[in-house]
């Protein structure tokens, strides 16, 4: 039975695509993109995030390449709030959480910031008038203060004024600028930004988590030592989990061929090891997470024997599988992965999606009934677009630029 690239299929991506965007855009409020609760309504009480905000703006910028009526309104939205409500024009970068009546968190978070730097530069290949000048922004702020030539990687944190950063230092910040870097090579074509995700990747997948079994170790030292117990009282914590979390080691894996991609489309020949690895971090996450108590879905950490910790199925994990459940496919041709692919989308439909409220459940117990114990409410949409839109594209250029280019279901027949 096959799914990938035909069109049959894409056709029915694209009209769940429609539904979700359609959910989204219930998350505009003044300040930028609220968290929406499971109902579709925005949480007032749980501010404006930058991270969500920054996140949306990169989904309606896919959106209006796409030539969703609306879209681009909401890309503006996105940028107004964070030249406005969201920015700090006093210390620079961007705030960490704001309401209606203030900030509410004033901290500079790396991982927030990386989605600055996404969404403007998925703006970017819109059009719009101000990404240019939203991007160049991003792009210092970053220079200055979250990439460490030092170390050649990327920092965690900074107090409001820049002063005092953390000595930690975290892989999902990390992971998530690769996935910012690649998206600003595509819309630059400066070659540092191919150079720094690599870098990223060598020291996080290729040289800890490959001697570790592929279970990727998200948290570190100033030296970028391995810190296995960080956060073992708090083991659910929704950014900096205890143990492993499988969901973001096979994000990892797509970011990775992303990367090759990147680098063949260049005519360079890649490090043979960011398919080795993508390979090995997709079968680890199944090893490790998937139905390890007899009920399906994926666990959403693990300990560093693999075994169970925080057994709730979160969303973001299955939709990143199936993301890279495409991306090795269309690498390897290897059948295994379009299974795969099929199976989590079959239990995505019988558990995960709702068509009541819209959009999809973010949680579920071990028994795939709704839950609320890591997260409460749908947030954003960001994730969604990974089992939506990249199955429909080739792996290079990157998301938006992707789309941007015309390259919706260049693969299909």
């Amino acid at each position: 039975m096959k799914w990938f690239n035909t069109l049959s299929h894409n056709r029915w991506l694209e009209q769940e695509t429609d539904r979700i965007l359609d959910f989204g855009k219930n998350a505009a409020v003044p300040t930028g993109f609220g968290w929406l609760g499971n109902n579709g309504q925005v949480r007032s009480d749980m501010g404006t995030h930058l991270w969500i905000t920054a996140r949306m703006l990169h989904v309606y910028a896919v959106a209006a390449n796409m030539g969703r009526p609306g879209a681009y309104a909401l890309v503006e939205h996105g940028i107004n709030a964070l030249n406005g409500p969201l920015r700090d024009k006093q210390h620079g970068g961007w705030y960490a959480c704001v309401s209606d009546e203030g900030v509410m968190d004033a901290s500079k978070q790396g991982y927030q910031h990386f989605f600055v730097l996404l969404g403007a530069a998925s703006a970017v290949t819109t059009g719009h008038p101000e990404a240019r000048r939203l991007l160049d922004d991003a792009v210092e702020v970053i220079e200055r203060y979250f990439w460490s030539e030092q170390e050649q990687m990327c920092l965690e944190s900074w107090d409001e004024a820049f002063s005092k950063t953390e000595d930690y230092r975290g892989g999902n910040a990390n992971m998530h600028a690769v996935e910012a870097f690649l998206i600003v090579y595509d819309v630059t074509h400066d070659r540092k930004w191919l150079d720094r995700a690599l870098r990223i990747a060598s020291v996080i997948i290729h040289d800890v988590a490959r001697k570790g079994e592929y279970r990727v170790n998200e948290h570190f030292d100033a030296n970028w030592n391995p810190i296995r117990d960080y956060n073992i009282d708090n083991p659910a914590h929704r950014f900096r989990a205890y143990g492993g979390t499988p969901g973001h080691w096979i994000e990892w894996g797509r970011l990775m061929l992303h990367l090759r991609a990147a680098l063949e489309a260049r005519f360079e020949t890649p490090p043979e090891w960011l398919l080795e690895d993508a390979k090995g971090l997709f079968h680890a996450t199944i090893r490790d997470a998937w139905a390890p108590d007899g009920a399906d879905g994926f666990v959403y950490s693990v300990d560093w024997d693999g075994k169970p910790i925080v057994r709730e199925r979160v969303r973001w994990p299955i939709v990143e599988a199936m993301g890279t459940a495409w991306a090795l496919y269309t690498v390897t041709g290897e059948a295994q992965y379009e299974a795969w692919y099929q199976k989590w989308w079959d239990y995505s439909i019988k558990y995960l999606m709702d068509y009541e409220n819209g959009s999809w459940w973010q949680e579920l117990d071990t028994n795939n009934e709704v839950t609320t114990k890591v997260w409460d409410g749908k947030q954003d949409i960001y994730h969604l677009l990974h089992c939506l839109v990249i199955p429909r594209l080739p792996l290079a250029p990157g998301l938006a630029p992707a789309v941007a280019a015309g390259l919706l279901d260049s693969l299909a027949k």
